[in-house]
């Protein structure tokens, strides 16, 4: 009998190009093996639109990427995920009644305010944003539509990700004390009205637990060891340790980063386990690939060859993500801002 993965090759050779199957690349290698394309939420966001032809796309990765896949694609295609109870954390620390609250608030105080949302956040989330003229980002290309709402003469309000919020202002050259923190547990985020009003950006309190393990002491400690070596991190890290290390940027871009590195070099990596032992395979033998801390997220781990090949064979309909029509359209337009950037 053929093994799982000989299986799910079977079947992605008789459905051909009618069947797209993506894979973040946080994803482990097992499962990346088998996608059509991997990569960051930019990169996979952008390839749910290309594929017209495939009528069945399958997001190996979390909830919020299978949502704007479906958002993004066409009527006659339909997403699934081999397991929909993989989720993330830091899109579940903003709801949309809160970011509808916080918006009211700062309106009151202060007009101009342009609301841009990371990707890693709910369907309903980035709908609030499209109602209100926002645009959503990725780690990718944070800066650039952080800009985009700059140039128009507009303060920022950024959720859910403090980190990627504080660390996309200071590459803008914004200093620390106009960027102000709302805390959606207190009344007003916990902020003044002097403070709502003085702030160039407001940053949402949330953060990833996989890029939260990233300490300055895990840094220092790198190093005393390896005193050579360059350090890049994702910028959903804190602040504190992006500013202390070599580098800082998306998957993507620490990809490039590894790519691009010198023949002997020793680079040491935060972020998510899976994506860094890849590079590491990968470049064996040419670079010294480390995590700096091995931090592993454990939404991603639950998809694996499994329940991959389960939803190829069966096409279960609790498996397949579907966004209301009344959420879609205002999300689609957040979604649809960012690719125009």
């Amino acid at each position: 009998m053929k093994n799982i993965a000989e299986q799910i090759t079977d079947i992605r050779k008789e459905w051909g190009n009618h069947l797209l199957i993506l894979a973040h690349h946080y994803q482990r290698s097992s499962v990346v093996q088998h996608a059509d394309e991997s990569g960051d939420s930019l990169e996979l966001a952008r390839k749910a639109t290309e594929y017209a032809e495939a009528e069945r796309i399958v997001f190996c990765g979390v909830k919020f990427m299978a949502e704007s896949a479906d958002v993004l694609s066409a009527d006659n295609q339909g997403v699934y995920m081999p397991e929909t109870g993989a989720g993330c954390p830091m899109a579940d620390m903003a709801i949309a009644e809160q970011m509808e609250k916080a918006i009211q608030s700062l309106e009151e105080v202060a007009s101009g305010w342009r609301p841009i949302v990371y990707v890693n956040s709910s369907a309903e989330v980035k709908a609030c944003c499209g109602k209100h003229a926002g645009s959503t980002c990725t780690s990718s290309n944070a800066k650039r539509v952080f800009k985009w709402a700059l140039d128009k003469g507009d303060r920022i309000l950024f959720l859910p990700d403090e980190h990627l919020g504080f660390n996309s202002a200071h590459d803008l050259g914004i200093s620390d004390a106009e960027v102000a923190v709302y805390n959606p547990r207190k009344e007003n985020g916990g902020l003044s009205a002097d403070e709502m009003a003085s702030a160039k950006v407001i940053v949402w309190k949330g953060f990833c637990i996989v890029h939260q393990a990233f300490t300055v002491a895990s840094v220092e400690k790198v190093r005393k060891l390896l005193p050579e070596a360059k350090i890049i991190v994702h910028p959903e890290s804190p602040k504190e340790v992006v500013r202390i290390c070599d580098a800082h940027g998306s998957t993507a871009q620490i990809i490039d980063y590894v790519r691009n590195a010198p023949d002997g070099s020793t680079i040491v990596v935060g972020t998510e386990l899976n994506l860094v032992q890849r590079l590491a395979e990968r470049e064996r033998g040419r670079v010294i690939v480390k995590a700096l801390v091995p931090s592993v997220c454990a939404n991603m781990a639950k998809t694996n060859e499994e329940n991959l090949l389960h939803t190829l064979r069966n096409w279960p309909e609790h498996q397949k993500v579907v966004v209301s029509t009344d959420i879609a359209g205002d999300a689609r337009a957040a979604l649809e801002t960012m690719l125009r950037l």
